[in-house]
């Protein structure tokens, strides 16, 4: 699984996580994670929102949004390499949440980056048995990571 950002030359500690978690969840669709690529970009609170705004018609700052290359896991060719998708990540927003909920800024930025893998694989939580089915697919691999709540 590979990870495009430019991290601008910053050090992203959870880097070496998020890409095991991507790799996890893509493994269990039947994709294998060494031809898989995801970009990944991290942004302020008033860059996600205007994102949220131009994409999503919601004008107010979220925690990650997820743009899926493929509508249905099905378009997917089944050679070559693979760009799933984007995410981007606020990390603000993260870091507040992190606060919030009491756990580290590594475990919030890597179940963010997770539940947008599972956006990207066509999962949703729109009704409760999709969000259930979502929730469980999130915590198996943040269990796996050893970054359970």
């Amino acid at each position: 699984m590979k990870i495009l950002c430019d991290t601008e030359g910053q050090q992203i500690p959870e880097l070496e996580k998020m890409e095991e978690g991507a790799a996890l969840c893509i493994r269990e669709e039947g994709i294998s994670p060494e031809r898989a690529e995801v970009s990944l970009s991290f942004v302020t609170g008033e860059e996600i929102k205007e994102l949220n705004h131009q994409y999503r018609g919601i004008d107010q700052v979220t925690d990650v949004l997820s743009f899926p290359q493929y509508a249905d896991l099905n378009e997917i060719p089944q050679k070559g390499q693979l760009l799933l998708g984007d995410v981007v990540i606020c990390t603000e927003r993260a870091r507040s949440q992190a606060e919030e909920f009491g756990h580290s800024l590594e475990r919030e930025i890597v179940y963010l980056f997770i539940h947008s893998i599972c956006h990207l694989l066509g999962y949703d939580h729109m009704e409760e048995e999709d969000r259930q089915q979502m929730r469980k697919k999130e915590e198996t691999v943040m269990k796996q990571l050893e970054l359970e709540r």
